[in-house]
This record gives C-alpha cells, structure tokens and sequence, in this order.
C-alpha cells in the first residue's frame, strides 16, 4: 500500500517524460495516448500509435493543460486526462455521453494508472488530487465524470475502464446526475 500523496503536475513538456513513463510502450490502450475523445474514430484508427503520440505532444505544449500527471513522491504513477467538453468532438457526437444540460463543465475523460501501481487505491486519491488541481487553476466550477459501473459479477474492460469507476468518483465525492445506460452513469463534483 502507498504512503505517500499522490499529487499532481501538469502535462507540459517538462512532464513528457513523465506522462510516457505512465502510458507505457503502448501508449495506454492500443496506441490511444489519450487522443480517443479527441478524434473521429477514422481519426483515431488512422493515426494509432506515434500519430496519436504526435497529436498528444502538441496538446501538452500548449497553455491550457490537457491533462495531469500523478506522482507518488518523484515517481511518475498515474494520469488525468481533462478539458472543457468542446474539446472532445467525440463526445459531441455521442448518443450515449451528449450533455445533460448547457451547464458548463470540465470533463474528465481519461484516468490510468501505470499496470505495476494498480491495486493500491490510487484511482480516488487521484481524482480527488485533480479536483483540487481544479479548484486552483480553472474558472469552470463543475467537473464531470463518465465512468463505468460493471454489471455485478462482471470486470470492466479496458476499452470501458478507462473514463474510471463509478465507485471511486463516488468515494472522491461525485454525485450521479443522469444514467443514459444502466452501466454508464454520468458524475458531477462542484468545486466549491
């Protein structure tokens, strides 16, 4: 079990190195590197692997952050991918994650932790660590999750796992406000 806090950096140049230490010679699942919500499916399966890397990259040299990387102490363990909802065109199109209101909200669209720190509970410290990463550097007060609640009896997948579980947003103090599928409930955490 981990003794130390996690916390958070965000992923800028600096942090590259950092950031493909956690997503490992695969790039999370399949070559993503966290373009999934980023891209068509057609952009995606076409630039699998060093374009999505590419594509990724270039998010973290601009001036609004794409993500977070978790650290225990020194150690490069986990990843947060967030941003304003408009800049997930998948998500747009959607039936399944559309918005559920015209609230404004930071989405979190993607959480890994690195396969050999997996286990340890690191998933809500994590979240609760972006949430305060949050609270000090955007102006948009809502966060929204989309995690998945496995069916009981069954595991989440990778493709699925991704977005989180619902019960560690529930641990780190996220509220369900909707559930367009009996798996998928879509969570909101007001900053305060």
């Amino acid at each position: 079990m981990n003794t130390t806090t996690l916390t958070v950096r965000p992923l800028t140049p600096d942090a590259w190195d950092d950031f493909e230490t956690v997503m490992g010679t695969a790039g999370g699942s399949r070559g993503c590197w966290c373009m999934h919500w980023r891209l068509s499916i057609a952009e995606w399966m076409e630039e699998k692997g060093d374009g999505n890397k590419a594509a990724m990259r270039a998010l973290a040299d601009r001036e609004t952050t794409p993500g977070v990387v978790g650290y225990l102490g020194d150690e490069p363990v986990a990843w947060c991918a967030f941003g304003d909802r408009s800049e997930f065109p998948r998500m747009q199109r959607s039936s399944l994650l559309k918005p559920v209101d015209e609230k404004p909200v930071v989405s979190l669209t993607c959480l890994l932790i690195r396969k050999d720190y997996r286990g340890e509970g690191l998933s809500t410290e994590l979240i609760a660590a972006v949430c305060t990463y949050l609270d000090e550097t955007s102006e948009t007060r809502t966060i929204e999750a989309y995690p998945v609640e496995p069916v009981a009896g069954r595991r989440a997948g990778p493709d699925t796992a991704m977005t989180g579980l619902a019960s560690t947003f529930i641990a780190a103090g996220f509220s369900e406000v909707a559930r367009p599928k009996p798996d998928r409930p879509v969570m909101r955490y007001d900053l305060p």
